[in-house]
């Protein structure tokens, strides 16, 4: 797909009267309709500041932020460009917890023209898509933690958004939970076509995507497409003391060791990237 969804242009956070914090130093990033990308980086990097500034909780200090080709400093009212134009998904679930699941999801369905019917209907298939259409009329305190976020990820698809966010969205549980809501949000890139943009401290969830990029100081430091796992690791690896060494050169030891050294050297400039492709089934036939 081509269609551009995000672009920030020379997008800058400032924050502070005194010492200046630059939450966000010039950041330039394009997403187009369809991709899946983890925004990866330390505490304090400006991930959730950019996170903040493409879903218009936030105005930037300069600089335009684009969202489905609307500049965001154009609108009047950004809650209802959100409401209908983005969905979130945060750490915690922020359910109502009088609400059932379904009367959750059709909360942001209240702000558009849909009579109760058709806010049931949508609900309900929502509910279905994401497994839950045996627990419509369940309390969240009668949900486990994973089934409560799967509630808040379909009730963040209500609207029809064209890209949703989400920030730390399996920060509170456990692995297995973990890996089953990272396969919904696949199953919705890959089945759905669904523009997606996580936030996240795990490496494992920002391996599950297919873009990682990287932000440190408040500069997009890399950017990055995901091919495979193993590509992924050797980016890690690449940036490590010992994968620099290998670089330079700094092989010794063994002949077994240098040899070892030598094709590692090799994958890590890219030379070996298609049988890397082969070794993981993702070569041509």
């Amino acid at each position: 797909m081509n269609d551009i969804v995000v672009e920030t242009r020379d997008l800058r956070k400032i924050y502070g009267d005194g010492a200046d914090v630059h939450a966000l130093d010039g950041v330039n990033l394009t997403v187009r309709a369809g991709e899946f990308i983890a925004i990866v980086g330390p505490s304090g990097s400006g991930k959730s500041t950019l996170l903040n500034m493409i879903g218009a909780l936030d105005r930037p200090t300069s600089g335009e932020v684009i969202i489905n080709g609307t500049p965001i400093s154009k609108v009047k009212d950004l809650d209802h460009f959100r409401g209908k134009t983005i969905g979130f998904v945060f750490q915690t679930h922020n359910l109502i917890p009088t609400l059932t699941a379904r009367e959750n999801i059709e909360v942001p369905m209240h702000e558009t023209s849909l009579s109760g019917s058709q806010r049931r209907a949508r609900a309900d298939e929502l509910l279905d898509l994401v497994g839950l259409g045996k627990r419509k009329n369940f309390l969240p305190n009668q949900m486990s933690g994973g089934e409560r976020q799967r509630v808040a990820v379909a009730r963040a698809l209500a609207n029809h958004p064209v890209i949703i966010l989400a920030d730390e969205p399996t920060g509170n549980l456990d692995s297995k939970t973990t890996e089953e809501i990272m396969a919904l949000l696949e199953t919705l890139h890959s089945e759905h076509g669904t523009t997606l943009i996580v936030v996240t401290h795990n490496t494992q969830v920002a391996r599950a995507t297919h873009r990682m990029i990287t932000i440190r100081d408040g500069k997009i430091q890399k950017d990055v497409s995901m091919m495979s796992a193993i590509e992924s690791d050797l980016i890690d690896f690449r940036s490590s003391a010992l994968g620099q060494a290998i670089l330079r050169g700094e092989n010794g030891g063994s002949e077994e060791v240098k040899e070892i050294a030598k094709r590692l050297k090799e994958m890590m400039e890219g030379k070996e990237i298609k049988e890397i492709r082969e070794i993981k089934g993702m070569g041509e036939k």
